[in-house]
């Protein structure tokens, strides 16, 4: 059990993991605002929910908060996979600390394994690992988001945007010859946006503004 917890990938794995569990916009919101976004607006601990109820009481406060959370969540993909890669691991190392970061900002140890819908904290993955086509996917994010106003939507067409250019791009992905770690990340992202989809469908899913 030592040299389990000893092992340079499992301590990084579980950093991944545990850092991708911290809730900033939930911090954020309680500390600064004094809400509790879990229980206000979607519930969810990311920047979207944080805008939509923090502006509820100061709207220039939610808009900067909301971006600072956006921030802190794409960091939490991207600095663990950025420390691997200092110290020279290997592709499919990278790749799985960025699953597991998704993993806890999704299901959160510190919330009961409860937590956001890690569009920002995959970003922040996607970003380091395939630069393209993250910015394929943030451009994409962009333009839905400025005609449908909904972020469930901006976010899901930004997602498959990227992982369908990755496919164009990179028909392998380098070091691990397959497209299974994104798409790994993708259903985790498309499934914590089903209840969102369930409420556009019924015409109930609010816009952000």
């Amino acid at each position: 059990m030592g040299d389990f917890f000893s092992n340079a990938n499992v301590l990084l794995y579980l950093a991944a993991y545990l850092v991708g569990g911290i809730p900033f916009g939930l911090i954020l919101a309680k500390v600064v605002a004094g809400v509790n976004i879990k229980s206000e607006g979607s519930g969810s601990i990311g920047a979207t929910n944080v805008l939509r109820v923090v502006k509820e009481k100061d709207p220039k406060l939610g808009k900067k908060l909301s971006i600072i959370t956006l921030i802190l969540d794409a960091l939490k993909g991207a600095s663990i996979i950025l420390i691997a890669m200092i110290g020279g691991f290997d592709e499919s190392v990278l790749w799985t600390i960025g699953v597991l970061a998704v993993v806890g900002h999704c299901f959160s140890p510190y919330l009961l394994f409860e937590g956001g819908k890690g569009v920002a904290t995959g970003f922040g993955v996607v970003f380091v690992m395939l630069p393209i086509e993250a910015m394929i996917g943030l451009a994409l994010w962009y333009v839905v988001g400025k005609k449908f106003k909904i972020s469930s939507i901006s976010s899901l067409a930004g997602l498959l945007g990227a992982i369908l250019a990755s496919f164009v791009i990179h028909p392998e992905l380098p070091g691990v010859s397959s497209h299974a770690p994104l798409l790994l990340l993708g259903f985790f992202i498309f499934y914590k946006h089903i209840p969102n989809l369930m409420r556009v469908v019924q015409g109930k899913e609010k816009a952000v503004v």
